[in-house]
C-alpha cells in the first residue's frame, strides 16, 4: 500500500515533487562543486586527499596555495554548502509533505497504518532526490572546473595546478540530497501519521496552530546562539570575524525557520497592513497572507537567507573599502563573492520553488474566484500583491538579520556598527527579490487561468 500511496501522491502533487527534485539537484550541485574544490586545493597528503590536483606540484606552488589559505577557504565553503543544502532541502520537502496532509488523513481514515504513511513519503523522497543527486554530482563537476579556472586567473592557485574530477563527491552528494530529503519527509510525516484519523482530518483542513514542543525551544536557542557567536566574533580580528559571520547568519535563519509564523507572521502582518490600502485585490492578498502564515513562512525563510547573506557579505567588503581604502586581497574578495553568489542563487531557487509549489496548490482557490465572477485582472493583481507582501517581509527580516550579524563585528573593526553600502546594492537586492516573488507567484497563477475555471475546480 505504501508504494501505491507514493505513486498516487507523485501524480496528484507533481509540482511539489518537481520542486523537491530541483532543490535536491541544486543542493547536490553546490556540494559536489565544493567537495571537488576541496580535493583540488588540499596540500595535505596525510588526510586521504592523495590523487587530487595538487599531486606533482612544485614546493613553491604548494607554498603559494598554503599562503593564500585556499584550502581553509575551501573547507569553509564545503561546510557552508552542506549546512545550507540541508536547511533548504528540509524546508522544501517539509512543504511538499504538508501539502499532502488532506490525502494522508483520508487514507488514515479508511484504515492505513502509520508505518504505511511513513513508507509512502519515504518512497516519494527517494524517487524525487536520487536522480537529482546523481545529476547534481555531474553538474557540480562543471561548476568546480569553472571555479578552479577562476582561482588560477585570480592568482589563488598556481597555473600548474590541474583540475581533476573527484568521485569522492558522489557519496557526499547522495548523503546530503537523498538522506536529508528522506529524513525530512519522515520527520514531516511522523507526528501527522500518529494522529487519530478524525484529528488528522481536522488538522488537514485548518492547519496546525502550535509550533510543537521542540521547535520553539530549538528556534530560540538558535537565535540566542547567533547573538552569542556575534558578540564573540566582535572580539576577534577582522579576518576571523568575517569568516565566522556566515555561522551567525545561518543560526539567525535557522531560528527564523524554526520559529516560523511566530516571527514571520507579525512582520507579514505589518507589511500586509500597508499593502491593504491599495484596493480590493490588495486587501484580499492581505487576508490570504494573514490567514496562512505557516504556508507563506516556508517561502519567506529562503528569501531571508538570500537578502541577509547578500547584505552581510557585500557589506563586510564595502565597509572595509570605505574605512581603509581596501576591501582585502583581490583573489580572496573574488572567491568570497563567488561563494556568496552561489549560496544566494541556490537559496533564491529554493524560494522560487516553494512559492511556485504554494501557488500551484492553490489552483482550486484561484479557479473558485473566477467562478464567482472575479476578473482575470483582479486575480493577477491579488497574486502580485501577495508577492509584494512576501518580498517586503523577506527584505525586512533579511535586513534585520544582516544588521544583527554585522553590527558587533563592524563596531569592533571600524568603530561603526552600521555598514557602508552603495545604494546600488540594496536597490539591486530589493528589485531582484521582488522580481523573483512576482515571477514565482504569477506564472503558476497564469497557467491555471488559461484553463476553464470549472474544470480546475472539478479536477482539484
Amino acid at each position: 500500500m505504501g508504494t501505491g500511496l507514493a505513486q498516487a501522491a507523485l501524480r496528484a502533487h507533481r509540482p511539489a515533487f518537481v520542486g523537491t527534485a530541483v532543490a535536491a539537484l541544486f543542493a547536490a550541485t553546490v556540494v559536489s562543486a565544493s567537495t571537488m574544490m576541496l580535493g583540488s586545493t588540499s596540500t595535505d597528503t596525510g588526510t586521504g586527499t592523495a590523487g587530487t590536483g595538487t599531486d606533482g606540484l612544485s614546493a613553491r606552488a604548494r607554498e603559494q596555495i598554503s599562503e593564500n589559505g585556499v584550502g581553509d577557504m575551501a573547507v569553509v565553503l564545503l561546510i557552508g554548502s552542506i549546512y545550507m543544502s540541508i536547511f533548504v532541502v528540509v524546508s522544501t520537502m517539509g512543504t511538499a509533505v504538508t501539502q499532502q496532509h488532506r490525502e494522508l488523513a483520508m487514507v488514515r481514515a479508511i484504515g492505513a497504518e502509520p508505518r504505511q504513511i511513513r513508507r509512502a513519503v519515504a518512497v516519494q523522497a527517494l524517487a524525487a532526490s536520487t536522480p537529482a543527486a546523481l545529476a547534481g554530482f555531474v553538474m557540480g563537476g562543471f561548476v568546480a572546473r569553472w571555479w578552479h579556472a577562476g582561482m588560477i586567473s585570480h592568482g589563488l592557485l598556481p597555473a600548474e595546478a590541474h583540475f581533476r574530477f573527484g568521485w569522492l563527491a558522489l557519496p557526499v552528494c547522495l548523503g546530503v540530497a537523498v538522506v536529508t530529503t528522506t529524513l525530512a519527509a519522515l520527520l514531516s510525516a511522523l507526528r501527522f501519521s500518529l494522529l487519530r484519523p478524525a484529528l488528522a482530518l481536522s488538522e488537514a483542513a485548518t492547519g496546525r496552530r502550535g509550533l510543537g514542543m521542540l521547535r520553539a525551544p530549538l528556534g530560540l536557542a538558535a537565535v540566542a546562539g547567533a547573538c552569542a557567536v556575534s558578540v564573540l566574533l566582535s572580539k576577534q580580528p577582522a579576518a576571523e570575524a568575517s569568516e565566522g559571520a556566515f555561522l551567525v547568519l545561518i543560526l539567525f535563519c535557522v531560528g527564523a525557520g524554526l520559529l516560523g509564523p511566530r516571527i514571520i507572521g507579525p512582520v507579514a502582518w505589518l507589511v500586509s497592513a500597508l499593502v491593504g490600502r491599495f484596493g480590493s485585490s490588495a486587501r484580499l492578498a492581505m487576508l490570504n497572507v494573514r490567514t496562512q502564515p505557516r504556508r507563506f513562512s516556508a517561502a519567506v525563510v529562503p528569501l531571508v537567507l538570500v537578502v541577509g547573506f547578500g547584505l552581510t557579505k557585500i557589506g563586510m567588503h564595502t565597509t572595509a573599502e570605505h574605512c581603509t581604502g581596501s576591501a582585502g586581497s583581490k583573489g580572496e574578495v573574488w572567491l568570497d563573492y563567488v561563494g556568496t553568489g552561489l549560496y544566494a542563487g541556490f537559496a533564491a531557487i529554493a524560494a522560487a520553488n516553494t512559492l511556485a509549489m504554494i501557488s500551484f496548490e492553490r489552483r482550486r482557490d484561484v479557479a473558485l474566484l473566477r467562478v464567482v465572477g472575479s476578473q482575470r485582472a483582479q486575480v493577477r493583481s491579488m497574486a502580485a500583491w501577495e508577492a509584494v507582501v512576501v518580498a517586503g517581509t523577506s527584505l525586512l527580516l533579511g535586513t534585520a538579520t544582516a544588521l544583527g550579524t554585522l553590527a558587533p563585528i563592524l563596531a569592533s573593526a571600524f568603530g561603526s556598527a552600521l555598514p557602508h553600502l552603495p545604494w546600488s546594492v540594496p536597490t539591486g537586492i530589493a528589485a531582484g527579490t521582488l522580481l523573483l516573488t512576482l515571477l514565482s507567484t504569477g506564472l503558476p497563477v497564469a497557467s491555471v487561468m488559461r484553463r476553464r475555471a470549472i474544470s480546475v475546480v472539478k479536477a482539484a
